[in-house]
């Protein structure tokens, strides 16, 4: 991993909560994140996502996805990025968390999305995930706003966003798939964030702020 962190400085990052270790998406990692993906993510015909990904034929989703976690790589910059983060427990695969932003030094805004396989759904580990990666934007990367959204529908993912103490933040239409839902923005500042009661512990952020100018 050390080598890897010096020719990419965000791969040294890692969070840890007390049941759930977040880190960069390896290559390597690829093929767990696309059998994780393939066990299921959701109700079959209601899709979470905007771009229904999860949907796709089985000989489709693997470069679909892998094509993803390429692009958000060449495509990081001080200015716009995203850090798509695996998310393991026990050694066990079990969705991504990622972070995002547009100039986060002037802005001070970070954005989030998530994914996470149906067998790991209802136990708290979204809430979980989620907490972690506030967290260390608010703690370590400056940032003062954190943005989500959902379709309005979507009662679970927005539970866990008013669970951290989001507060709604306008209703919008946008295509999902074939159809146009309502979606719901939420955004949290650091005085409304219900903090967990667990420590986040972070190793290797230093490069990655040097990296993003912070």
């Amino acid at each position: 991993m050390t080598w890897l962190a010096d020719i990419w400085p965000p791969f040294a990052l890692t969070l840890a909560t007390p049941r759930l270790t977040l880190r960069p998406i390896l290559d390597a990692d690829i093929p767990a994140a696309v059998a994780a993906a393939r066990s299921g993510v959701h109700q079959p015909g209601k899709s979470p996502f905007s771009t229904p990904w999860a949907e796709l034929p089985e000989d489709e989703l693997a470069p679909n996805m892998a094509q993803w976690y390429w692009r958000c790589r060449a495509g990081f910059t001080r200015e716009s990025w995203t850090l798509l983060l695996g998310v393991w427990q026990d050694g066990e695969f079990l969705g991504v968390q990622d972070l995002g932003a547009r100039n986060l030094a002037v802005l001070k805004t970070v954005s989030t999305g998530s994914w996470l396989k149906q067998a790991a759904q209802g136990r708290g580990i979204g809430k979980e995930m989620r907490a972690a990666v506030v967290s260390f934007a608010f703690d370590y990367l400056g940032a003062d706003v954190a943005e989500s959204e959902a379709a309005a529908w979507n009662k679970q993912s927005l539970g866990v966003s008013t669970s951290l103490g989001y507060e709604p933040n306008g209703l919008f239409r946008d295509s999902w798939g074939t159809e146009v839902e309502e979606v719901q923005r939420v955004r949290l500042t650091p005085p409304t964030f219900k903090r967990p009661d667990w420590p986040l512990k972070v190793q290797g952020h230093e490069g990655l702020k040097t990296y993003l100018g912070l």
